[in-house]
């Protein structure tokens, strides 16, 4: 009898809801800035929220936002300035998400060197990594200054954007993180300063953003993905060194003074509510491009930015 009613559970038992998969695209290496998409894997939060998400870095950088476009991946971590330059350019990417709320770029000299403030970087070299909008970004910085981008030599580092400056191969850098760069010259016992573009002519934007294709992205899966980031940003706040912990334990390339360094200065940065989206702020940031003369006319917010919230 016992048997019996044992076979008789295991025929009726309901089987385990099967997890919905998707494929976020990071736009680097895993680093602090990634911290909820990483912490709400490791909690279990995208499990609770029935998906089953791979995280994947880029060999190259600039590969996510195409991978999004094509439909190869679900979403991908972007930035808000390169979103309307791709936009313009007609590739069918639409913003869903925030995972950085606020400005990380900035405009990095030496503490002890001789530029003191913008105007003193007149006939001086300026390193940059990613051409059009870092010198978007420099043009109006300068332009506040009363000067040009004629005024300066911009020489292209790659990716080696402080140990350009320390070496004096520049006299600044447009594009260092202020979350990292400063904190690795710190480390490196040389102290570092940051004029930040919002409060050089730039305005507002968000750092990091998800975005998809908005022609086949999943509205459901998405809203279900930004809800476990949340939860994972709630209790990032809310223990900051136990959640250090937990994305730090992730893999040992990250447990270093640099990394946790830079998750605590990235903890005020993470987006309360990604989902929400302030159409304000990316119609001024459109308009600020298009005076810039990066991109032809402007474009509505709703063929950049969706909030899935009030859908």
């Amino acid at each position: 009898m016992k048997a019996h009613l044992t076979a008789l559970a295991l025929l009726t038992a309901t089987p385990a809801a099967a997890q919905d998969k998707m494929t976020v695209m990071l736009d680097w290496f895993v680093n602090p800035d990634h911290g909820p998409i990483i912490v709400a894997q490791e909690q279990g939060y995208f499990a609770d929220a029935g998906l089953e998400v791979e995280v994947i870095a880029p060999a190259d950088p600039t590969d996510p936002p195409k991978m999004a476009a094509a439909g190869r991946a679900e979403l991908a971590v972007s930035y808000q300035p390169q979103l309307h330059l791709q936009v313009a350019e007609g590739m069918p990417l639409i913003r869903v998400g925030t995972l950085i709320a606020s400005p990380l770029n900035c405009l990095l000299v030496l503490e002890d060197g001789p530029i003191e403030k913008i105007e003193d970087l007149r006939d001086r070299k300026i390193g940059f990594s990613v051409s059009g909008f870092e010198e978007a970004l420099l043009s109006a910085m300068l332009g506040q200054a009363g000067l040009g981008t004629k005024d300066v030599e911009l020489v292209n580092v790659n990716w080696s954007l402080s140990p350009a400056l320390m070496s004096g191969q520049v006299d600044a850098v447009i594009g260092a993180f202020r979350n990292f760069e400063l904190n690795q010259m710190d480390i490196e016992g040389v102290a570092g300063r940051c004029f930040y573009p919002e409060e050089h002519g730039v305005p507002t934007y968000d750092e990091l953003i998800y975005v998809t294709n908005p022609e086949t992205m999943d509205a459901d899966m998405i809203r279900r993905f930004l809800a476990a980031t949340e939860k994972a940003v709630q209790f990032i706040v809310n223990h900051p060194q136990e959640s250090w912990e937990v994305f730090a334990g992730t893999s040992a390339e990250l447990q270093d003074e640099l990394n946790e360094r830079a998750w605590a200065d990235t903890i005020p940065r993470f987006a309360l509510r990604p989902e929400a989206l302030d159409q304000a702020r990316y119609a001024r940031f459109e308009t600020f491009l298009a005076e810039a003369g990066l991109i032809e006319g402007t474009r509505p917010v709703s063929d950049l930015a969706v909030d899935l919230g009030t859908q």
